[in-house]
């Protein structure tokens, strides 16, 4: 009888013997994979792997926000991800990357632009502070083989996603509500890199911030 019609109780063992006779698997439970070492750490280390909640004062390019957003483009049909990094206390848009990912490639991607940014300002990369949460890409053995690795930085990660990076859910929120018409109005993806690449300048260079006495980002550094 099938019990799903007719309500019979059906012993497990006339379930094994037609899974063996139509040649079917059975279900098994399986056990979650075991966590990475890097992400053992950071359970390990619990509140302290927040460096920014441990700090009071913090100086121009001390402190690195990171996070990826969503972009709808072509009138909202197309979608591609933004990964900006934002100084702390400048709020100066470091490096950024735009792509149909979010992935390594495009965090690296991002990463190395801000780190030129950086080294062009006369300001070693090494010893800063990147905060970001605890997506996979940012526990990745490629990520922090990266910057903790061969650029030196500290990481440090939100214990409550997106709540404990309000410094960029701030800049991302802004970003995508003053330039939303523009992005929309991006056919490919490549037009849409080309007009995050304008706007970006836009925000260095030109828009004013109420926290820094109305003046743009570019002039605190």
């Amino acid at each position: 009888m099938w019990p799903g019609v007719y309500q019979e109780h059906v012993n497990h063992k006339v379930v094994q013997r037609l899974h063996r006779l139509w040649g079917l698997a059975l279900l098994r439970t399986t056990r979650a994979p075991k966590p990475s070492g890097i992400r053992q750490v950071i359970v390990a280390a619990g509140e302290r792997v927040n460096l920014l909640a441990q700090m009071k004062r913090i100086e121009p390019l001390e402190v690195l926000h990171t996070d990826f957003t969503e972009l709808r483009y072509a009138d909202g049909t197309q979608k591609a991800y933004l990964m900006p990094i934002i100084d702390h206390a400048s709020k100066v848009a470091l490096g950024w990357a735009v792509g149909d990912s979010a992935n390594r490639a495009l965090a690296l991607t991002a990463w190395r632009r801000a780190k030129e940014m950086i080294s062009a300002l006369g300001v070693k990369p090494d010893s800063r502070v990147m905060h970001h949460d605890q997506d996979p890409v940012y526990t990745s053995y490629a990520w922090t083989g990266q910057l903790l690795l061969s650029d030196h930085l500290q990481l440090s990660y939100s214990l409550d996603g997106a709540r404990g990076n309000t410094e960029m859910e701030a800049f991302i929120s802004r970003f995508k509500n003053e330039n939303r018409s523009l992005l929309l109005d991006a056919t490919t993806i490549e037009t849409l890199a080309q007009v995050v690449n304008v706007r970006m300048s836009y925000y260095n260079e030109v828009r004013r911030h109420s926290v820094l006495d109305n003046q743009p980002p570019s002039p605190w550094l």
